[in-house]
């Protein structure tokens, strides 16, 4: 037997014009269904620039609920139209809480759900704790038309229980919309092959593709200047990439798996099989120390 299921990966740069921004990743989402895609990634909060470079007030404001995000409701009618799945990354704003999230999009264009970033991280150009309360939902997974699907979102990325957890719950791709640049305390810094590596382990780890999607363009926030490498990439099941984007290019790009040999190639390997969890409780603390 054989499920064939052909995802995408894009990027491209954001304005402070949301509609603008919207209907520029509606064209790719276009393009990558001309070309075959039926589960389409975007990237992280891809409806303004970056926000979260340096703490202010105002952009608090930016926070909707998931009925009142204009990119969830314009993307629900890009979804059913093109039978596609979209995972559409927003600012979410609940009671008085906010959120880094993300609504699962089915190919019949209602949402299956919404995952809340788990780990926010807070450093020089990336002040997400100021703006994010931690995700509360736990790692999910959702059932979509044509996939088994996890989701993480950005700093997620770079924790391995992440991906695993998303893969014992039974996913069948793992899926990270991304915005990730230059640090502008440290211009010797690069990290877009340690980026694309760690994420590739999880592929491997896990034997079961990951999809990144990453942004482009130079964006300038309070003296704080980012520019975001792109590099978006598929690896497969082994960690190797089957597709890539350049750092600058607004583009997509389509790659075609079969779910059942990944998943017989996953079972023949045994990673789950001879998993030890009784033996993993050092996960479950902050320090690594067990109480005897």
């Amino acid at each position: 037997m054989s499920r064939i299921v052909s995802v995408a990966i894009t990027q491209m740069a954001c304005s402070w014009d949301v509609s603008a921004n919207i209907a520029k990743a509606e064209q790719l989402v276009r393009e990558a269904a001309k070309q075959g895609a039926q589960i389409i990634l975007l990237q992280e909060l891809f409806e303004t620039p970056y926000f979260c470079k340096k703490p202010n007030p105002d952009y608090l404001q930016l926070a909707t609920t998931v009925a009142d995000n204009p990119a969830i409701v314009h993307f629900q009618k890009i979804a059913k139209e093109l039978k596609v799945v979209l995972p559409i990354s927003f600012f979410e704003r609940a009671g008085q809480a906010r959120f880094n999230s993300i609504a699962i999009i089915d190919a019949d264009g209602s949402v299956l759900g919404v995952y809340r970033k788990s780990h926010i991280p807070d450093g020089p150009g990336y002040h997400e704790k100021y703006y994010f309360n931690p995700g509360d939902t736990g790692f999910k997974v959702w059932q979509t038309r044509y996939a088994k699907i996890g989701v993480g979102i950005c700093w997620d990325q770079w924790f391995p229980e992440c991906a695993r957890a998303m893969a014992l719950q039974g996913a069948e791709l793992l899926f990270y919309p991304t915005a990730i640049g230059s640090e502008p305390h440290d211009p010797t810094i690069t990290s877009a092959a340690h980026w694309q590596r760690v994420q590739q382990g999880h592929a491997g780890a896990n034997l079961i593709p990951v999809i990144a999607s990453n942004r482009i363009g130079s964006e300038e926030q309070d003296g704080y200047d980012i520019t975001f490498y792109g590099v978006s990439f598929i690896a497969d099941q082994f960690g190797e990439k089957v597709a890539e984007l350049n750092q600058t290019e607004q583009s997509v790009a389509v790659h075609s798996f079969d779910l059942d040999k990944l998943e017989h190639t996953r079972t023949a390997w045994g990673v789950f099989r001879d998993r030890r969890p009784n033996l993993y409780g050092a996960l479950k603390t902050l320090d690594g120390h067990l109480e005897s």
